[in-house]
This record gives structure tokens, sequence and C-alpha cells, in this order.
């Protein structure tokens, strides 16, 4: 968005190789997505940055997240031709491989971007595949790499941060990035979603172990929730939990699947709900991060409203 009276900027991270990656015909998780998004953002005179990426740095982030063994066996069968890894949820394609770094890459750059400087700033992460699924060790839900956890991983290894928190209100629970913080501390996992439902996870008990334990945070929501049950997992729960925690660092996985018309979630949000999410989460990150919040795109299935509805998260944020 152009600066001019807003309360933070905001930026729009794409990056041309999240296009690559070509699932079959029909597939929920397709290419239309990204390019509705950013022909969206681009029309209405957003700042759309398309980042260089470093590959090699790309590639040391993304095996602080996870398993080398299963980053080799990724490249491995993308370069091989196969047509799935670890299941049929996860097809590989020609450019899986690049479309997945890419995400990581552009996610890394928006947070240098938002941490660069102590004003207030906002980036939204436009690309896919998404990530939230993928644990340490395998491909799920049509995620490979898990952007948001390289995102935090970067976070506090190249910056002077202690506590990183990541907060996910997409419909499906993001078993993987639970899974990756699951014993750590330094990573605080909070997550609203349509429970019982794809993953299997996300329990109101599970709440991490060891020096974990605590930080994670579950909000399970019944098949049908609307925009007052989905306000109430943040304001009766993530919200006073992050301000009692106080990250230095605040990361989204923003999934748009919890959308009364997406055809993959079984929660009825309204379309002015995502705007009165990013409201509350741009206030909350005034208050414990300098205003400065990183947004990385998880689901989101109905391609003819998906732009609308991360635009109208987006003018929440940065009003």
């Amino acid at each position: 968005m152009k600066e001019t009276n807003t309360r933070r900027t905001s930026r729009i991270f794409t990056h041309d190789d999240c296009r690559k990656h070509q699932p079959p015909g029909g597939f929920p998780e397709r290419v239309e997505r990204l390019e509705a998004i950013c022909r969206h953002f681009e029309d209405a005179a957003y700042d759309v940055v398309r980042p260089d990426i470093d590959l090699e740095a790309v590639d040391r982030v993304v095996r602080s997240a996870h398993d080398g063994r299963y980053v080799d066996r990724l490249q491995a069968a993308s370069g091989r031709g196969d047509g799935i890894i670890d299941s049929a949820d996860n097809p590989l394609s020609a450019g899986t491989w690049d479309a997945a770094l890419a995400a990581v890459g552009t996610a890394l750059a928006a947070c240098d971007w938002v941490f660069d400087q102590e004003t207030a700033r906002h980036a939204f992460v436009a690309t896919r595949p998404p990530g939230h699924h993928a644990t340490a060790s395998r491909a799920m839900g049509f995620c490979y790499f898990n952007n948001v956890a390289a995102a935090a991983e970067h976070l506090l290894k190249r910056r002077d941060i202690d506590r990183v928190a990541v907060l996910d209100f997409d419909v499906h629970h993001g078993n993987g990035t639970q899974d990756i913080f699951w014993h750590r501390g330094d990573v605080f996992y909070l997550s609203s979603h349509q429970f019982p439902f794809y993953p299997g996870s996300g329990r109101a008990d599970e709440i991490g172990t060891g020096e974990g334990s605590g930080t994670t945070l579950n909000v399970p929501l019944s098949a049908g929730t609307g925009d007052e049950g989905f306000f109430a997992a943040f304001d009766q729960q993530m919200l006073p939990a992050l301000r009692t925690w106080r990250p230095d660092a605040f990361l989204v996985s923003a999934g748009f699947d919890a959308w009364e018309r997406d055809p993959l979630g079984g929660l009825q949000v309204g379309l002015e709900a995502f705007e009165a999410v990013g409201t509350r989460l741009g206030a909350l990150a005034d208050e414990v991060c300098g205003g400065r919040l990183v947004s990385l795109l998880e689901g989101g299935y109905d391609v003819s409203s998906l732009p609308e509805l991360v635009a109208s998260y987006c003018r929440g944020v940065s009003p």
C-alpha cells in the first residue's frame, strides 16, 4: 500500500517461481489462487515486491526447520519426476522444488524488510505451496516446506530476538508447525481451527512438552462456527495469552478457508470478520513488538473470493 496516512506501511511479497508448482487439473491448491491475489493487489496499486532470493541461504534455513534427510528426499523425488511425495495430497511437478524454495525465500525477505527498521510495518507473503502442515520430516496437506517455521527460525538466528509467536487462523490445524516447535520454549504456536477435522490434531489439551510445555495453545471450533465464535477464540484465549507471553516477533499463518463459502472448510466466517481479525492482530503487534507483523498465506480455496478476503485482512492490519 502507498505510504499515506496509514498506521503502518504494508507490502505484498510474492515470487514468480511459486507459479511453477503445477498439481493435476482440478486440484484445490492451484496456481490461480496466487495469480488472483497478485492481480488484485497490483490493480489496487499496492506495493507488490518480488525479492531476489539467495538459494544457498534459503537451503540452510530450510534445513534448520526440517530434517535434512527429508529435504534431500524431496529434492531427489522432484528431480526424478516422481508423481507424489508421502501422500496423494502432495503431488509433484517439474517446478515443485523451485516453488517450495521460493515460498520460503520470499518469507525470509519479508521478515528482513519488516525487521530492518524499528517502525511499524506489515508484510503479507502471497506465495504457494502453503506450509503449515509440513512436519520436520514429511510433506502433508498440500505443504512441502513449513514456510512460517522457517521464518521463525530465521528471525531467531539472524535477529536479536528470543521469542517468536506464530498465530494460525486457517480452518485446518497447523500440525506441522506444532510438530516442529513442540519441544521448544522460544516459539509460541497458537491456532484456531475446525475440530474434529483434517489433519486430526489440535485438541485443546495439546500444549507442548518439556521446554515447550505451555507454548502451544489450540482453540478448536465446531463445524458451523461463525463470526462470534471466531472472534471469541481471539478475544478470550489467543490474544490474552500473547499479551502475557510478549513475543519479540509476531508471525501469522493466514488461512482463508474459514470463509463461509470455502469448498474445503466447514466454518461460517464472513468477509468483514477477516478485516476485524486483521485489526486485532495489528493492534496486538503494536503492543508487543513495535507494530511489526509478517503474515503468510496458507489455505483459502474459493479462488473467486480469495483476493478480497486477503485484502480485507490487510485493510484491518494497515487501515
